[in-house]
């Protein structure tokens, strides 16, 4: 197997749903799924590396690609920063192992399939999620302190509740239960901190 021509290609794919998990998961974080998922993907493509030979300067690309994405997230401008990141991590992964014959071990086919699709996810997904992250509040964030709203999923301790007409990421020290009516006693950054209440109607 580890000599087949189609064990690169899969150590390949390994890796871009590695990438593809670590991105959605640093600019989305949750449950812990996502992260799970990427480490065991890019895990899974590092072992593999022990049976396949790599080009030590691919990791370079890689490296810009981790670079420019990091910068996406506050310094840069989304759509410049993904784009120089999905085209390095596309490059990188693509050059990442030695071929026994032509320029590539990954077939070209599904290198060129799975580099535009990396590319289109950054900039349609992540962007998105970006510029979400980046847009200006449209209410008072002052206001938000004593207001109360609904639990839509989860607070154990962080999901999301419903204040003041808009949908906000909360924490609370103690479990709540979508429905269940909450008070914001606390904000940090685009946090609100709560607390359960009772009988009390969101507003």
């Amino acid at each position: 197997m580890f000599e087949s021509p189609l064990f690169p290609n899969l150590l390949y794919l390994v890796l871009m749903a590695g990438i593809w998990l670590a991105a959605l998961a640093v600019v989305s974080p949750g449950t812990g799924i996502l992260e799970l998922l990427a480490l065991t993907a890019l895990g899974a493509a590092g072992l593999g590396t022990l049976y396949a030979p790599l080009n030590a300067w691919a990791l370079l690309l890689l490296l810009v690609g981790i670079v420019f994405f990091l910068l996406s997230l506050r310094f840069i401008k989304p759509e410049i920063g993904l784009i120089i990141s999905a085209l390095a991590f596309s490059l990188g992964s693509v050059f990442m192992f030695q071929p026994t014959q032509g320029l590539v071990a990954v077939h070209p086919a599904l290198a060129l399939v799975v580099s535009l699709l990396t590319i289109g996810y950054f900039w349609l997904a992540v962007r998105k999620v970006l510029l979400a992250q980046r847009a200006q509040p449209t209410i008072d964030l002052a206001r938000l302190i004593g207001a109360t709203g609904d639990v839509r999923t989860p607070l154990d301790p962080q999901g999301s509740v419903y204040v003041l007409g808009e949908l906000w990421t909360a924490e609370s020290d103690v479990p709540v239960q979508p429905g269940q009516h909450v008070k914001v006693i606390a904000r940090d950054g685009l946090i609100l901190m709560v607390e359960p209440v009772e009988d009390t109607k969101s507003h």
